[in-house]
């Protein structure tokens, strides 16, 4: 079977935009726990129902959601369509339990789309293949409902069928809720095994089809499939390991990372009060981009539908430097120089990251405090330099700059009082 993937222009402009916001709000977020409250509380579909009678977002304000991203720096907006709940966050029509049929009473996603649109922000979505509430997906239920497993799948490839005809152009389907390695042998595989094949394959044509330039990531933990165009590391680094989660060594061009704006949940978490600081973001931001992939950073919005303070405030300054450094991340890739201290060692230090650039220039980050005044650049192999121009982007003005006689060297000084305070970026021509 020959499989579609992402068109070359709408992976490339994935790839170009380096940075997106992820969103979480549903129901769940007037539990104030997690976004897999009606798992961790076992609530039964009856009582989980109740929370769509209270379901207001009264503050809600896409306009506000849009601009901050823009204001962020961030490229496009991937939201969740419908998590593990099974409520649609969409006016879709396969379904009664819908955030149009709650007080709240619209379609947050065409209003986004309609911001998305005055912003220049691409929209994505996030679709969850398990579903805790469809009669046809959880084998108890399906016993009392006389469904029959293809009733569900239906549903879903029908979800995705509206997702991907009703809202213009998509950045991004963002896939989750199959996790073949971890639960398996789960002994709640009830509530997230499949009873039988999501077809795939058919789904992602579909998507391929109807959207050929948006991206497919299935955040499944395992081997990428045909069809599938980005490959994720769900709080990881591209290629690192540190949660458990991604045990898959790199095999795709187009890598994300997701992360969270806070420490304990993806959707809004009333007891959350630690956010990570505009520091540990931007590290997070360079350090994705020097392994060629996207940041997708995680807000999760109160029920009323606001953004929380912290989270807004951070991503601003995030956006902040953006404005005075983004030529070191956007339509950036993977580096290839290797950066080490005045004594030529400690090479791919933790006080460095590199891109580079479309245009074939390098960018050096220098990352924290630690990072020397002087340090060394090891140019690819082949590429002798005769001249070099280093530039810090912070106030566009020149760095001091020397190629050393191997002719694929550089020593590059910066001083400490032209330094941004958290993150500097260093831009190297060599010809």
């Amino acid at each position: 079977m020959t499989f579609l993937q992402v068109s070359p222009q709408g992976l490339k402009q994935y790839q170009d935009d380096r940075f997106g916001m992820f969103v979480h709000w549903g129901l769940y977020s007037l539990v104030g726990g997690h976004e897999w409250s009606m798992f961790r509380n076992r609530d039964s579909v009856a009582e989980y129902e109740t929370l769509a009678s209270r379901f207001e977002g009264k503050e809600f304000d896409a306009d506000a959601w849009v601009r901050l991203a823009a204001d962020a720096g961030q490229r496009f907006i991937t939201i969740t369509s419908r998590h593990h709940d099974g409520f649609s966050m969409y006016d879709t029509a396969l379904s009664d339990y819908k955030v149009t049929n709650t007080p709240f009473g619209r379609d947050p996603m065409t209003e986004l789309r309609e911001a998305c649109d005055r912003h220049g922000v691409r929209l994505g979505f996030y679709v969850s293949l398990l579903d805790w509430h469809h009669p046809a997906y959880r084998a108890a239920l399906r016993a009392r409902s006389g469904l029959a497993w293809d009733d569900y799948v239906g549903f879903l490839h029908g979800q995705v069928q509206e997702l991907s005809t009703q809202y213009g152009e998509i950045a991004e389907y963002w896939i989750d809720g199959y996790w073949p390695n971890e639960w398996a042998t789960h002994r709640e595989k009830n509530w997230f095994g499949p009873s039988g094949d999501f077809r795939l394959p058919e789904l992602y044509d579909k998507i391929h089809t109807l959207q050929p330039d948006a991206v497919i990531m299935h955040n499944h933990h395992s081997p990428p499939q045909p069809g599938e165009d980005v490959q994720g590391f769900e709080g990881d680094l591209p290629g690192e390991n540190k949660n458990g989660f991604n045990v898959t060594p790199i095999t795709l061009e187009a890598l994300e990372m997701c992360q969270t704006t806070s420490t304990l949940a993806y959707g809004f978490h009333q007891d959350d009060h630690h956010y990570r600081d505009a520091r540990e973001l931007l590290t997070t931001l360079v350090r994705v981009a020097g392994t060629g992939g996207t940041f997708l950073l995680n807000v999760g919005p109160t029920p009323q539908g606001t953004i929380p303070l912290p989270a807004q405030q951070n991503l601003r300054a995030v956006g902040d430097w953006l404005q005075r450094n983004g030529d070191g991340i956007y339509s950036t890739r993977a580096g290839v120089i290797r950066i080490g201290d005045v004594d030529g060692e400690d090479r791919l230090s933790h006080a460095f990251a590199s891109t580079l650039g479309a245009d074939g220039a390098h960018y050096a980050h220098l990352l924290n405090g630690d990072a020397p005044t002087t340090f060394f650049v090891d140019l690819p192999e082949g590429q002798h330099a005769t001249a070099v121009d280093a530039t810090l982007l912070t106030d566009g003005e020149a760095v001091p700059a020397e190629i050393l006689s191997d002719g694929d060297t550089v020593r590059i000084t910066v001083p400490a009082e032209r330094r941004e305070a958290l993150v500097s970026t260093v831009r190297i021509r060599v010809s």
